[in-house]
């Protein structure tokens, strides 16, 4: 079931809490072995969580939104009680934890029941879902493969069936690329949206997003996430409407640009062919579409310094001898990181500014863009790289996901269809700063449009 769904069967009281609670750790216990999302589960504190939600609804008083809706939590995100080891054996579990993130102020503010923590590369550094403390998490659509990264376990907890909802981070892709790979829906919000602590080293490429079955328990959702935090002073001010209303509006004739490649990527024909059948459809559905690319080249090597110096940045600040216990591929990272002067830097932020500011040209013709969220399926798990294929990193397969982070644009990806194998594939749409409303609305009516 939905959020939405089992919010409404607790207010009709064909369903509690505490049996949707436990269904999920029954999930969990059923299904994990196989997928490996979870680094954390807490039956007992969830259970209370979910007792105390059943008599507010069983009152008449319930909190928030999503009132004892079951949520998983990446672990990146602080969370009063329990660790929070971002993958790193480098971290000490003793704590003390005592802080909440805001992102889990507001969804324990709001009621939700936190069922446990989900799996993350080391510091969520790549678009794969493998660490030194957690092992490898799969894909539930097929475990051979990867579940993507780095809010794989997220991806695979709502894909998997384990929770209704979860919430990721987004540097480069992360929210996106999992949502791609395992099917579900992924949203990276305007940079600010959502408040973050502690500050990230990543600066404006961090984001953090809802990750979903449905556009509308994703607008839900940023309703509660969005809610102001005085400990980040990079936070947007709050909106003056909310998300799940604005998700209605109507989005008929809106003018859409969609690029199959951005003007560089190559992009696997059946992920493609699925793109632009789904594209079609919308052409079909009263939107305005021209095949169109934004007019940047692609940023990647700028990126690559931006993210280096973020990881080295946090890194330094790890216990001594870290450098020889971190996965290789953050090690390199790591040293890389250190390289860069702040000459670099200044020129990688320019490129992104460049980016920006061509996107922002972009979009006075364009209400939205549309591309592929990828340009290929999941690989086989326990990669950085598609085996054989001769790329050197992951940036190197996720070329429409990061430059909206350097943009620091709001940007989403919906299920569009499955291969022949049976993988899924997802549909990216992106729209200027400050549009989420816009992003969620548009999101929803191909969502509506593609499952009729």
């Amino acid at each position: 079931m939905t959020a939405v769904q089992l919010v409404s069967a607790y207010a009709a009281r064909q369903l509690s809490p505490v049996e949707a609670t436990q269904a999920c750790l029954d999930a969990i216990a059923a299904r994990d072995g196989a997928l490996n999302a979870f680094c954390l589960v807490d039956p007992d504190r969830a259970l209370v969580q979910a007792k105390d939600s059943e008599a507010r609804w069983q009152s008449g008083n319930p909190r928030g939104l999503l009132d004892g809706v079951p949520i998983s939590i990446k672990d990146i995100f602080l969370t009063e009680g329990w660790p929070t080891l971002r993958g790193s054996t480098c971290i000490d579990a003793s704590g003390p934890w005592s802080v909440d993130s805001p992102v889990a102020a507001r969804l324990r503010e709001d009621g939700m029941v936190f069922v446990g923590k989900t799996t993350t590369p080391e510091i969520a550094w790549k678009g794969v879902t493998d660490s030194p403390l957690t092992g490898i998490t799969r894909n539930p659509a097929d475990p051979t493969t990867t579940a993507g990264g780095s809010s794989g376990g997220s991806a695979a907890a709502v894909a998997g069936g384990m929770t209704p909802v979860s919430v990721g981070t987004d540097g480069g892709g992360s929210i996106r690329i999992p949502a791609s790979f395992c099917g579900i829906v992924g949203f990276k919000p305007t940079h600010g949206r959502i408040p973050l602590y502690p500050a990230s080293p990543f600066g404006p490429l961090a984001h953090a997003g809802p990750m979903t079955h449905t556009v509308e328990d994703a607008a839900l959702l940023m309703d509660i996430l969005s809610l102001p935090d005085p400990r980040d002073p990079t936070a947007l001010a709050p909106t003056l409407t909310t998300f799940r209303s604005q998700m209605q509006r109507d989005v008929r004739g809106l003018s859409v640009g969609y690029s199959a490649t951005l003007g560089y990527a190559q992009v696997d024909p059946e992920v493609a062919e699925i793109v632009e059948r789904a594209v079609a459809r919308l052409a079909e559905a009263d939107l305005t579409i021209d095949a169109v690319d934004p007019g940047f080249a692609d940023p990647r090597a700028a990126f690559e310094t931006l993210w280096a110096a973020g990881a080295a940045t946090m890194l330094s600040k790890f216990p001594a001898g870290s450098r020889e216990k971190v996965d290789a591929g953050l090690g390199a990272a790591w040293a890389r990181g250190e390289s860069v002067s702040a000459v670099d830097y200044l020129d990688a932020r320019h490129v992104a500014a460049e980016v920006g500011i061509t996107m922002g040209t972009f979009h006075m013709s364009y209400d939205v863009l549309i591309t592929p969220t990828m340009p290929i399926t999941a690989f086989e798990a326990g990669h950085d790289v598609p085996p054989g294929s001769g790329l050197h990193g992951w940036p190197d397969w996720t070329p429409f996901t990061y430059p909206f982070n350097m943009t620091q644009q709001p940007a989403i990806s919906i299920p569009v269809g499955t291969t022949r194998a049976g993988m899924p594939v997802g549909m990216q749409i992106v729209g200027p700063r400050h549009s989420d409303d816009l992003i969620l609305a548009v999101a929803r009516h191909a969502e509506f449009v593609l499952n009729s």
